[in-house]
């Protein structure tokens, strides 16, 4: 087992129509406004950009992201990652019910110096870590989603 690779998914069920979400979802510059470990995205050009994160361990992660992918009939945003972490990330938003799912799968390994030196002690904690960043952002959409 490869202790430095990761595959995450996520699931967020929403109560507004797929256009909206995805419609947030397609402008990472604007995360910092409503996801706080979001910390800084810096644009390249249209589909490439420059993105710090920081949960609750104390590291930050940046990577640069490139758009791979934007079909919103289908709903999905893909983007290959590399920097501290290398690999891929994709939403897909559908509807469901009156509203919608966001789904966010990732795939990716690390590179970051540190945490390939604790893949093996931190693992579990870099994971929950992960969890408890996603779980933030869900709430930070939902309040966005409220306030536009």
């Amino acid at each position: 087992m490869d202790f430095n690779h990761y595959r995450f998914r996520t699931l967020w069920t929403l109560p507004t129509p797929p256009a909206r979400v995805y419609g947030v979802l397609e402008r990472p510059e604007d995360y910092p406004r409503w996801w706080r470990q979001v910390q800084e995205v810096t644009r390249l050009d249209d589909t490439t950009g420059v993105i710090r994160i920081r949960s609750v361990l104390p590291y930050d992660i940046t990577f640069t992201a490139r758009e791979v992918r934007r079909d919103p009939a289908a709903g999905v945003l893909e983007t290959a990652l590399s920097g501290d972490i290398e690999g891929w990330a994709r939403w897909t938003v559908t509807p469901h019910r009156a509203g919608s799912l966001a789904r966010y799968d990732q795939v990716v390994s690390v590179h970051k110096p540190l945490l390939r030196r604790l893949a093996v002690p931190g693992r579990p904690l870099f994971r929950a870590n992960h969890a408890l960043m996603m779980r933030s952002g869900r709430r930070g959409l939902l309040r966005h989603l409220e306030a536009v």
